[in-house]
């Protein structure tokens, strides 16, 4: 049965059947061929999305496209110009650097991509940044969408393998800021050697207008995760709150918001979150089958009789996972592979935090490698540009993420120092 199953999924995938529907025909037929009642699909499809974490992928969404209408990105894109806009390079490290805020409240990269990559590609391509490079730069700077707090694909890792959302969250600051500083360097060399840049500091506003300007947007972090760690309210909660307070800073404070405007965010992001959600119930219909088939159980005697040292283990995973991500959605990847790798993980004393840290970057790295890169797409639509002209300039920018990957890796103190500060384990 299982076997059936995992061939018709990825005969599906090469017929280019979207993730959900590969996947929901897969389990129907492992149902079919366990001649068990179609009544589990339903039960087991429901039992999947029914859970109270889950109610924050809509709200953090919709706080996205929020921020995005209310004018909230371009004030941050403003700001972080104004503080590395005046040196050489400066406009591909304010695109890194206004990705890492916009993240801190989104949770979503492909929303990040679409309200920062709007103003920015256009700008670096006006200061003359090849089109193909800037495009590939927001893909990837986007990407920190999913790995600064709070995200989306932890809020699905801690779901599925019973771990503290809480502390994902805090734990995804150090692989973040890496991965942030890292890129940002990347950039600002690679501008020097091409010697693109120098008039990057061209019409950017002094920082103190820049700050006062952004006042609203920037303490929208604070509110959210000060909330989190503070005790005020659950990630859930918090994503409630950033809808709210996205609506109020956007309609009455930014004013840019207009009641016109409601039905195209809300139509918008409910799409969005149904697609989400319906991959999300296929796949738990799937990990409960194989679950019930044993292979979980099959596949973690195998991994620790094969690789048996936590070094090669994390390298083998991680070498599986970036092939898997690029063929299959972050979240539907991460909901049938975590309860399966978790508890061997566990068995070689990692952990599951850490864990689950490398799960994420590593699948996000899904979000811009071929052929199913959704940041990719996005970036491409923005920059009206086709796939196949951005992979040449794309290159540098996976490797530098893969490098941030192995250090993350295997250097745990990045992601639990701070968790360990926190919740003084």
């Amino acid at each position: 049965m299982s076997t059936a199953m995992l061939i018709t999924m990825m005969l599906c995938f090469a017929l280019s059947v979207s993730v959900a529907v590969s996947i929901g025909l897969s389990a129907i037929l492992g149902i079919q061929l366990a001649n068990a009642n179609m009544l589990i699909s339903v039960k087991e499809m429901f039992n999947s999305i029914n859970k109270f974490p889950l109610a924050a992928i809509p709200f953090f969404i919709l706080a996205g496209n929020l921020m995005e209408t209310g004018g909230i990105s371009k004030r941050l894109i403003e700001f972080s110009k104004s503080i590395v806009g005046g040196i050489q390079g400066g406009l591909p490290i304010t695109c890194v650097m206004t990705c890492m805020i916009f993240a801190a409240v989104s949770g979503s990269s492909v929303a990040t991509t679409f309200a920062i990559g709007a103003i920015l590609i256009p700008a670096l391509i006006k200061h003359g940044y090849p089109r193909p490079w800037a495009t590939s730069l927001q893909a990837t700077a986007a990407e920190l969408g999913v790995i600064i707090p709070p995200s989306i694909p932890m809020i699905l890792f801690g779901v599925s393998a019973e771990v503290s959302i809480g502390e994902l969250f805090i734990a995804g600051f150090g692989p973040g800021l890496l991965i942030g500083v890292a890129l940002m360097f990347f950039v600002w060399a690679y501008s020097k050697y091409k010697g693109w840049g120098k008039n990057d500091g061209d019409g950017r506003l002094s920082f103190g207008k820049a700050t006062w300007q952004a006042g609203w947007a920037l303490f929208m972090p604070v509110i959210v995760l000060g909330g989190i760690y503070g005790g005020v309210f659950t990630p859930t909660e918090a994503a409630a709150v950033a809808v709210l307070y996205s609506f109020i800073v956007g309609t009455f404070i930014h004013r840019e918001i207009k009641f016109k405007d409601l039905y195209p965010i809300l139509r918008k992001s409910v799409i969005s979150s149904a697609v989400i959600m319906f991959i999300i119930a296929n796949a738990g219909l799937f990990a409960f089958l194989i679950t019930r088939a044993g292979v979980p159980g099959a596949i973690g005697q195998w991994l620790e009789q094969v690789l048996q040292s936590p070094f090669y283990f994390l390298l083998g995973v991680n070498a599986a996972l970036f092939v898997i991500g690029m063929f299959i959605e972050t979240g539907a990847a991460i909901i049938v592979l975590a309860p399966i790798l978790v508890p061997v993980a566990i068995h070689f004393g990692i952990d599951p935090v850490h864990f689950g840290t490398i799960m994420v970057v590593n699948l996000a790295l899904g979000m811009i490698t071929p052929p199913f890169g959704v940041n990719l797409f996005a970036a491409c639509t923005v920059a009206r540009i086709s796939l196949d002209r951005i992979i040449k300039d794309l290159i540098p920018f996976i490797c530098v993420i893969l490098t941030c990957l192995m250090v993350i890796t295997y250097v745990p103190e990045i992601s639990l120092a701070l968790r360990d500060l926190v919740y003084d384990k």
